[in-house]
């Protein structure tokens, strides 16, 4: 259960990572994320009371810290597919985002991945930078990329440490620290009516995704379940495949192989 949780995670993400990107296009990077955290904002507030928990001070200070690597991450990483580079800036924030927190897992919350599951790990690394490269993109997104990194890093890892008897107020916590951070920079949310609805439901989506992966991380090891939920670059491209009807190269051709090898070893794991 704890696999197909990281997994729909992944999916969820990867269409919201998707939609936000093509609306940030079209109305600012700022106002789409802000917009997107709003609406995971009011999504918790209806759900975390719904499902038993008894959240401490530490639980929802996880919850918060989270919150600000969801916020600040997402401005990062939209700002980079703004700017069209988002094979380059997509690769690189989710590497680092699922390897610092494995290799957290692993090393210091004592973590003891199976041989197959390790494999996938190894394998899920070059399959990220394989299936979202297009051959084209320069390098502009790099620092993008590697800024948003850190701060998913720091979303996945935080969330994690919340308790499970919390419940799902961690989620609402981080909603609230990520609404927050982002205020000061987007101040308003966008004008055009479909942008505004399309971003909110973008971040309902990625919201849901936040609830899916700290359920995984409630029945799966924190290095399996961030590893599978960080399989989301997949998605864009597939995306882009069927509804943009972009051209398949041989690297992103390998790199879908190599993710759904991936995929095998870490749920046989």
């Amino acid at each position: 259960m704890g696999a197909l949780l990281a997994l729909a995670s992944s999916v969820l993400y990867g269409v919201a990572d998707f939609a936000g990107g093509m609306l940030s296009r079209r109305a600012g990077f700022a106002p789409v994320a802000l917009t997107g955290q709003a609406s995971g904002l009011v999504l918790m507030l209806v759900v975390a009371p719904l499902v038993p928990g008894s959240p401490s001070a530490v639980d929802l200070g996880w919850g918060a810290l989270s919150g600000i690597g969801t916020g600040v991450g997402m401005l990062f990483l939209y700002r980079g597919m703004s700017r069209g580079a988002m094979s380059v800036v997509v690769p690189v924030a989710a590497v680092g985002g699922l390897a610092v927190p494995a290799l957290v897992g692993i090393a210091l919350l004592h973590d003891r991945p199976t041989a197959p599951a390790l494999a996938g790990m190894v394998l899920a690394v070059p399959t990220l930078w394989l299936v979202t490269r297009d051959g084209g993109a320069g390098s502009g997104g790099v620092l993008d990329g590697l800024l948003a990194s850190v701060f998913i890093a720091v979303q996945y890892l935080a969330l994690a440490l919340a308790a499970p008897e919390a419940g799902l107020w961690p989620v609402l916590a981080g909603r609230v620290t990520a609404t927050l951070a982002l205020v000061p920079l987007a101040r308003r949310p966008p004008a055009d009516r479909r942008v505004l609805l399309g971003a909110a439901a973008t971040g309902a989506c990625a919201t849901l995704a936040l609830v899916a992966y700290l359920l995984a991380t409630r029945a799966q090891l924190l290095s399996v379940a961030v590893v599978l939920s960080s399989l989301y670059p997949v998605i864009p491209v597939v995306l882009g495949l069927t509804v943009l009807r972009e051209r398949l190269t041989r690297p992103q051709l390998a790199g879908l192989l190599g993710a759904s090898a991936a995929i095998v070893l870490l749920t046989l794991g």
